[in-house]
């Protein structure tokens, strides 16, 4: 995973809009996720152009159809990465302040 471009990626107001698109419905053409930005189609392709880049989205040709469908794995490599080892320390840190108000 190329965590550079992962978070560049994920910066970007509209990548995480299609992102969000596809995660409601995987597998739209360009022209389907086009209908929900208010922008250029080139502009939509260049982002999803960089979600590409990322491995954050993947295509299958149908016939003459591009689809595109949401990658998770990145994702979860992020998450692994750098919220889960976060995450492990608030938890542990609310286990111990609940044992301290308990009085065990």
């Amino acid at each position: 995973m190329d965590a550079d471009k992962v978070f560049k990626a994920l910066a970007d107001p509209t990548r995480r809009k299609l992102l969000d698109l596809l995660c409601e419905h995987n597998g739209q053409t360009l022209g389907e996720l086009c209908e929900h930005m208010d922008m250029a189609r080139q502009s939509v392709t260049q982002h999803l152009g960089l979600l590409e880049a990322a491995h954050l989205v993947s295509t299958v040709w149908r016939g003459r159809e591009k689809l595109h469908f949401i990658n998770p794995v990145p994702l979860h490599e992020v998450y692994e990465r750098w919220v889960r080892k976060f995450e492990r320390q608030r938890l542990s840190l609310l286990h111990d302040l609940k044992k301290e108000l308990e009085g065990e």
